[in-house]
């Protein structure tokens, strides 16, 4: 990861429909496969630039090219991890066990204990590279108007 650079997002970054771009890149396999579809197809510029201003964000840069970011939102127990999201040219580069450290770490700074995400039924690679990167399966949910488990919850707890 020699020219991989990480940076807290802030008021200073500009590049918000390349960041939409990337998410939506990271996003597309799971288009067809996934039901309902990810809340990622809504996202706009403007709101990603709101919610980076309402949680903790983190950029990926492979030399300038934006290559992956993580969203962390606190929670009382812990912090919340969504939208981590790899450019699909750039995964396997450790770029995703990274960004998840920069969220270890600000887990820990808030005095929060734990880190928890949610993932997609069907994405069983998900559950597996996670349950790799200390995840463990806590809940199944479902979104409103499924009668059906359409996503599993999984915590991380920081020693």
């Amino acid at each position: 990861m020699s020219d991989i650079t990480f940076q807290r997002l802030d008021d200073s970054f500009e590049r918000w429909q390349e960041l939409l771009e990337l998410i939506l890149a990271s996003f597309a396999y799971m288009l067809g496969k996934i039901d309902p579809p990810s809340s990622a197809l809504s996202l706009t510029p403007r709101l990603l630039r709101e919610k980076a201003g309402n949680e903790i964000a983190y950029v990926a840069f492979d030399n300038d090219q934006l290559a992956g970011c993580i969203f962390c939102r606190p929670e009382p127990h812990g912090l919340y991890i969504g939208k981590l999201a790899i450019l699909p040219a750039a995964q396997g580069m450790g770029i995703g066990r990274h960004l998840l450290r920069l969220a270890e770490t600000t887990a820990r700074e808030l005095g929060l204990a734990e880190l928890r995400l949610e993932t997609r039924i069907e994405l069983i690679g998900n559950h597996a590279i996670f349950a790799n990167w200390g995840f463990r399966k806590t809940a199944e949910n479902r979104h409103p108007g499924f009668d059906r488990t359409t996503s599993i919850e999984m915590r991380k707890i920081l020693t």
